[in-house]
C-alpha cells in the first residue's frame, strides 16, 4: 500500500526544487539502468519516470540532447526506439559510482595527483577535461593546474584516456612533506573547493530525506513504484552533493563537517528501498533481447555491501 506521506513528500519535493530533466534522466541510467546493461526501451523509459514530472515530450527532448552530449546512443529497431549509455557514458557512470558508493576509509599518505593544462590545448578539450577533473574531485590550485589528494593514478589515466588527453597534458605524481600539518592543508582547501557551500549542501539533503527515512522505517510494507521514486530522488540529490565534494582526507576538511552523516543516511535509505526499486524497474523496462538481465556483481557492492545486510538507522532517524 502506496504511503500518504511519502506521496506528499515525493510531490513537495518536485515541486520546490527545480530538477534538471537532462541530469534526473542521467541518474536513473547511473544507478540503475547501467547496473542492467546500460539500455532499455525509449517507450518503457518514458513510463518509469513519468511519476517524476517528465512527460514524454521532455524525455525525448533530454535523450536527444544526453545523444548530442555523448551520455546516450539510440538504435531504431523496428518502429520502437532503444537508448543505451555510450561508452564514454559508461565511464562517466562508473566514475560516479565509485565516489558514491565506495566506502573504504583509506587513510591519506600525503600523495597528489596533480594534472597541468598547456596553454595550448584547445578550448574544447581544456573545458571536457576540466569537467570530467572536476567529477572526480579534482580542484584548481592555479591557473591550468588542477589536483587532488589521492594516490589513485588509474582514475586519472581513465579520465585522459576518455577525453582524448593523455598526450596532451603533464600528469603528475606528487608527495607532501608533511601530510599531517592540518592548518596549511585547510588554508590550501579553502582556495581550491568551495567547502562552506558543500557544507551547506550536505546540511540540507540531511534535512530533507531524515524525514524519508523515519517514516520508510516504521512502515509495516513498503511500496515499489514509491520506493523507485524515492531511490532515484534520492541518488539524483546525493550525487549533486557529492560530485561537488573532494572528499578530502580528514587533514583538510572542517572541524564541523557533516558528509560523514549524509553519507551514512543515504546508505540507510538506499538499502532500506533498493530491492522493490529493482522490482519496480524489472517489472516496466524491457531490452529488444526481452526482460533486464540481473544487476552486475558490482551493484551488491555498493555502501559496502547490500544483500541481507541489516541497516543500522537508529542513530540517523533519532537525530534532532
Amino acid at each position: 500500500m502506496k504511503s500518504r506521506v511519502i506521496d506528499r513528500w515525493i510531490n513537495d519535493y518536485l515541486s520546490e526544487r527545480r530538477v534538471s530533466a537532462n541530469s534526473l534522466i542521467i541518474t536513473v541510467y547511473g544507478d540503475l539502468i547501467a547496473a542492467h546493461g546500460g539500455g532499455v526501451w525509449l517507450s518503457d523509459f518514458i513510463r518509469l519516470v513519468e511519476p517524476l514530472g517528465l512527460n514524454e515530450r521532455v524525455v525525448r527532448t533530454s535523450v536527444y540532447r544526453l545523444v548530442q552530449d555523448d551520455w546516450l546512443a539510440s538504435e531504431q529497431i523496428g518502429r520502437r526506439s532503444y537508448y543505451r549509455l555510450t561508452p564514454s557514458g559508461l565511464r562517466r557512470a562508473e566514475h560516479a559510482s565509485r565516489r558514491i558508493y565506495d566506502v573504504r576509509c583509506v587513510e591519506w599518505d600525503g600523495r597528489w595527483q596533480v594534472v597541468i593544462l598547456p596553454a595550448t590545448l584547445s578550448v574544447r578539450l581544456r573545458d571536457a577535461l576540466r569537467r570530467e577533473l572536476s567529477w572526480a574531485g579534482y580542484g584548481a590550485v592555479a591557473p591550468g593546474v588542477l589536483v587532488r589528494p589521492s594516490s589513485d593514478s588509474a582514475t586519472l589515466m581513465e579520465i585522459l584516456d576518455g577525453t582524448g588527453t593523455r598526450d596532451k597534458v603533464v600528469p603528475l605524481d606528487a608527495h607532501s612533506l608533511d601530510a599531517l600539518t592540518g592548518l596549511p592543508l585547510k588554508d590550501l582547501a579553502r582556495e581550491c573547493w568551495d567547502l562552506e557551500a558543500i557544507g551547506a549542501t550536505y546540511d540540507e539533503f540531511i534535512a530533507r530525506f531524515r524525514p524519508v527515512l523515519r517514516t520508510l522505517s516504521a512502515a509495516r510494507s513498503l511500496d515499489p513504484e514509491q520506493c523507485f521514486l524515492v531511490q532515484t530522488l534520492l541518488m539524483h540529490e546525493f550525487r549533486r552533493v557529492l560530485l561537488h565534494d573532494p572528499q578530502l582526507p580528514a587533514q583538510m576538511t572542517p572541524n564541523k563537517w557533516s558528509g560523514a552523516l549524509a553519507r551514512n543516511l543515504c546508505q540507510s535509505l538506499y538499502r532500506l528501498t533498493y530491492r522493490l526499486a529493482q522490482q519496480h524497474l524489472l517489472a516496466l523496462c524491457e531490452t529488444p533481447s526481452g526482460p533486464l538481465p540481473p544487476p552486475s556483481p558490482d551493484f551488491y557492492r555498493r555502501f559496502g555491501g547490500l544483500g541481507d545486510m541489516a541497516d543500522d538507522v537508529t542513530g540517523i532517524v533519532a537525530a534532532p
